[in-house]
């Protein structure tokens, strides 16, 4: 994938659905968030995970998803599951992986040499499986830029925050003052490499205000979005991303500006007395997609 162009940059709200739960595969699209992701790792318990797997297969095949981006969580490749999830899934039409626990970017590349195998036996466009890594571990956090970047099938890493912190034999605390490290590398990494970067889940699904604080904190920090574990919460997180009314207005000025001098090639231009350059038109560029998937603007 062309990662200048990563249409999952704009995915604000990832929402989790156990593939095991036939009604949820039916119902997840209702709530209207950005990405959907079917979960056949710890949501499923271990003698449903090939039942669950062709559930959600069956589903795949006969549910309209419409431009609802669909991801399974798939079982890590180092149990028995993994890679019979990503072939079978693969052949029932699925794009779209979730890949668990990964620690190196050996695992990416392992991935992607089963997936150039699997696209060619099927006649499957070589590259459109993309992954989306899920960092869970210290030493999952610590290579996140080269988890990243070890193939252009990576659209996106998130951080895995109840394993991270059961790793490091510490509790998540109310302000989570322990993740901030964590958070602001996988940030960092992610922009660098040009992927999505997706925060954890909230757990306390009852307390939306705490949750609203936390969505805030992410888009603050410069996540691209969040995970989601209840649909309840998908309003408070796209509120959360929702841009100001001076915010737009000043980036569609941007915008327009930047369409009567082109600087894509270097250079700057004026603005109201401000001079604009390009890292301030792709901000402007962001803001304006944001506000349309808000419903703020126009598409």
């Amino acid at each position: 994938m062309d990662k200048k162009n990563n249409p999952f940059i704009n995915c604000r709200s990832w929402l989790f659905a156990p593939a095991s739960n036939p009604k949820l595969l039916y119902s997840a699209p209702i709530y209207k968030p950005d990405a959907i992701v079917f979960d056949l790792e710890d949501a499923v318990a271990l003698r449903e995970k090939e039942d669950a797997r062709e559930l959600l297969i069956e589903a795949l095949k006969s549910i309209n998803y419409g431009n609802i981006p669909i991801f399974a969580r798939i079982n890590s490749i180092k149990t028995p599951f993994g890679f019979n999830d990503i072939e079978y899934l693969v052949k029932a039409g699925l794009r779209n992986l979730r890949v668990p626990m990964c620690d190196t970017p050996e695992e990416i590349k392992e991935i992607d040499e089963f997936l150039n195998k699997i696209e060619s036996e099927n006649n499957i466009e070589k590259g459109s499986v993309v992954i989306a890594a899920a960092l869970e571990t210290p030493i999952g956090v610590y290579n996140a830029y080269k988890i990243a970047t070890a193939s252009n099938r990576v659209i996106g890493i998130s951080l895995g925050a109840e394993d991270f912190t059961r790793c490091l034999g510490i509790e998540r605390t109310k302000d989570e003052e322990e993740l901030l490290y964590a958070r602001e590398k996988i940030v960092l990494e992610a922009h660098a490499a040009g992927v999505a970067c997706v925060d954890g889940v909230y757990t306390k699904i009852d307390d939306l205000e705490g949750f609203q604080l936390q969505c805030e904190r992410a888009r603050s920090l410069g996540f691209t979005g969040k995970a989601c574990i209840h649909p309840s919460q998908i309003p408070y997180l796209h509120k959360a991303y929702m841009p100001t009314e001076e915010d737009i207005e000043y980036s569609l000025q941007v915008l327009e500006a930047s369409k009567k001098t082109d600087i894509s090639e270097g250079g700057v231009i004026s603005l109201n007395g401000k001079m604009i350059d390009v890292p301030i038109i792709e901000k402007a560029q962001k803001i304006v997609d944001l506000a349309k998937l808000s419903g703020m603007i126009k598409r």
